[in-house]
Order: structure tokens, then C-alpha cells, then sequence
């Protein structure tokens, strides 16, 4: 369904590369995660994917077309993205904001049909935020927002979704059910690709994991190939230890203190 293939790219005004020669797929019925430290280039691929940075080799394919190719309401309809940062120009309530998830799908001052209507509840309801759809977007708490942009994207249902950071202000009860609901769409035929810090959540969920490092693939695989504790300890810089999740038997990641402490600060006498 998306398809990166040796991809390279870089900022304006940069000298070193932001991703170099980065390939991965993500494909229908799985969910494909790109985890890393920060910096590492995940969230330049999602931006790659937007076209808001230019790439430096390699291309990008959705459906087997390189993404160049489609035009930006024909691939709306294949593929749905939801960014990392961002705000409304204005104020507006929850279900009209949902409601432009459908705008690929109208024509211009067309009123909403029986199939906009229920893509907008359905989505309202699996993101778990129908009982916000009265309240206005500036009356959001961090985590109401992120997942009112989540329903968002789920009302285009497009085959493909595209998620960067989903569980950025969410609690451990929401940081799973988004999970779960991404597991779910992924079950039911959907590619979904996630960009993720949490390690452990991409270890319960994903099928495919591919880990970044200073731009470059450091690891690739199944939680199993990609957890692996010389590996994360080598690229995040820190003591950890591997275990299992004694839930669902998935590699869960255990930081460590460090071995030194700091020394205390002196108090003025």
C-alpha cells in the first residue's frame, strides 16, 4: 500500500541528511511502526509522505504509483495522515473540525449525505469522543484533541493511515485504546503506519518494526528481530534490560539507572 524506497531527504538550509537511503512498507492487514530516539528521522517521513520536505534519492509509492503522481484529492481518498502538530486557524466545534475529514469526498457547498453523516459518527465513536462533538476545539484538554484529530482522519476512511506520535498527551487507558483501535483497522484490511516513541505499546501491537537512528535503518523486523537490548542500549545511549510482558508475552523494554550518581549540590552555609 505505502512503500519506501531508499529514500533520502533532507531540510533547506541543512547540512547533513535527514533520512538516508530509508526503505519500508507498510501493507494492508498489518501495522507497520517506525520507532527511534529523538531526531532519528521518524517524523520525516511522515512529512516526505506530505511533500513538505524534499527527497534527495529514492521515491515513494502508494498502490504501486509513485506518489508524485497523484493528485492531492485522488490520494486523500487512499490515504490519511495524521501529523504531530497541529492547530485550527479558528475555533470550531468538534463534529464541523471531524467533518472536514470528509472534504475530499464533496463537492464545493455540497451538503453532507447519508454516507458523510454516518463516516462522521463512526468515526466520532471508535476515536471515543462522541460526547465532545457539541464542545468547541479551544475547550480541548491535549488528549481530547489528539484524539478528535485521530477521528478526523478515520472519517476519510481511506484504506491507509498514516499516524505520527498518536498517543502524545494521552493517558495509559487512551494510549492503549488507540492502539487497539489501530490493531483492529489494521485486522479489518487498513495499512497502518505509526511513528511512535513508546516501544513497548509498538512491541504488544505492531506486526513490523523499523528503527531509526541518525537517519539511517538501524534495525528491522518483528518486535522480537528489532527489541533486542544491544541494539536499543547501542542507539538510545542509555542502560536497559529486555524482558517480557507477562500480559502477551511481548519484549518489553526495562531503562535502568545509571550505574553513578550525580553528586549532590553544595549548600551555602
Amino acid at each position: 500500500m505505502i512503500r519506501c524506497e531508499s529514500i533520502g531527504a533532507r531540510y533547506p538550509g541543512s547540512d547533513a541528511d535527514a533520512l538516508r537511503s530509508v526503505s519500508l512498507e507498510a501493507a494492508r492487514g498489518r501495522l507497520t511502526a517506525v520507532a527511534g530516539p529523538n531526531g532519528s528521522g521518524k517524523s520525516t517521513i511522515v512529512r516526505a509522505l506530505l511533500g513538505r520536505v524534499p527527497l534527495t534519492g529514492g521515491r515513494i509509492m502508494v498502490e504501486d504509483r509513485e506518489l508524485s503522481s497523484w493528485s492531492h484529492r485522488e490520494l486523500a481518498h487512499r490515504l490519511a495522515v495524521v501529523v504531530q502538530r497541529e492547530e485550527p486557524a479558528f475555533p470550531m466545534a468538534v463534529r464541523d473540525y471531524v467533518t472536514l475529514g470528509r472534504h475530499p469526498f464533496r463537492r464545493p457547498w455540497s451538503a453532507l449525505t447519508a454516507e458523510d453523516q454516518d463516516a462522521i459518527d463512526a468515526s466520532l465513536a471508535q476515536a471515543g469522543v462522541d460526547t465532545l462533538r457539541g464542545r468547541s476545539t479551544d475547550a480541548l484538554s491535549g488528549g481530547e484533541w489528539q484524539r478528535v484529530r485521530i477521528a478526523r482522519a478515520l472519517a476519510q476512511r481511506a484504506p491507509a493511515l498514516v499516524l505520527d506520535e498518536p498517543t502524545t498527551f494521552l493517558d495509559v487507558g487512551h494510549e492503549m485504546a488507540c492502539f487497539e483501535l489501530l490493531a483492529a483497522l489494521a485486522e479489518s484490511g487498513h495499512a497502518i503506519l505509526v511513528v511512535s516513541h513508546q516501544l513497548n505499546l509498538v512491541a504488544r501491537f505492531a506486526h513490523h518494526v523499523v528503527l531509526l537512528a541518525e537517519g539511517d535503518v538501524a534495525a528491522a523486523g518483528s518486535p522480537d528481530d528489532v527489541m533486542r537490548g544491544e541494539v536499543l542500549e547501542r542507539i538510545y545511549d542509555w542502560p536497559l534490560v529486555i524482558t517480557r510482558d507477562p500480559a502477551v508475552g511481548a519484549p518489553t523494554l526495562v531503562p535502568l539507572r545509571r550505574h553513578h550518581a550525580l553528586s549532590p549540590p553544595s549548600i551555602p552555609r
